[in-house]
């Protein structure tokens, strides 16, 4: 590896790794606005998808001059392949955040209901894999990576209990269905960043060992 490409690659990885802190950042911002009702930490969330928006441009025009004036070629040209699909990842992660937040804006301009499921609980699981999915890039660990796609299935269930709890309390309460089906939008962007976690965590494994795991993990699980 050339002295400049080194460098261009450090800077790249400490640019996706300060996207990574802002993303997860957000995510709590937007879970915590959802326990506690909080207007303005659903704003503030809303408001930092646009700097999220810009990091994620300046990090796939980065890649994008790399790959023009350095032509990476084996392991290095896998970690930028790897960087452009974690960052639409993390991008991705911070429109989910923004869905939440815009139901909270919704649901706070209701009358107060009694949330009939523990959405602190999936959400922690959800952000659990995302900081792992990133220190799994940051150590480069098939281990840890592999934990977190394992973890995906946790919050899957999750998400069906939601679902069932939430149908539930639509046919009991008929004058809520509004609220409650914004409960269930709220589920599914969390589920859905947890899917993003583990998609990521599928890119370090691509990125250490050059095997495409996405809809196969078990054949290339280490026995």
């Amino acid at each position: 590896m050339s002295v400049h490409l080194h460098k261009e690659i450090e800077k790249l990885k400490k640019s996706l790794l300060s996207l990574s802190a802002l993303v997860e950042t957000t995510v709590h911002s937007a879970i915590r606005s959802l326990r506690e009702r909080d207007v303005e930490m659903a704003r503030a969330t809303i408001e930092a998808d646009v700097r999220i928006d810009e990091r994620e441009v300046d990090i796939e025009e980065e890649c994008q001059k790399i790959l023009a004036l350095y032509q990476p070629v084996a392991h290095d040209l896998r970690f930028i392949i790897a960087v452009l699909k974690i960052n639409a990842e993390l991008e991705r992660i911070g429109d989910a955040t923004v869905n939440i937040a815009e139901r909270v804006l919704f649901m706070v301009t209701q009358e107060f209901i009694e949330v009939p499921f523990d959405y602190g609980g999936m959400a922690e699981k959800a952000q659990t894999m995302l900081h792992k999915s990133i220190d799994a890039l940051i150590n480069l660990d098939l281990g840890l990576a592999y934990a977190v796609i394992d973890a995906d299935d946790e919050v899957d269930a999750m998400n069906r209990e939601a679902y069932q709890q939430i149908e539930e309390c639509i046919r009991s309460n008929p004058n809520s269905v509004s609220i409650y089906t914004h409960l269930l939008g709220i589920s599914r962007h969390i589920e859905r960043i947890a899917d993003h976690a583990s998609n990521i965590a599928e890119d370090v494994i691509y990125l250490v060992e050059g095997k495409i795991v996405r809809h196969r993990t078990e054949e290339y699980r280490p026995r």
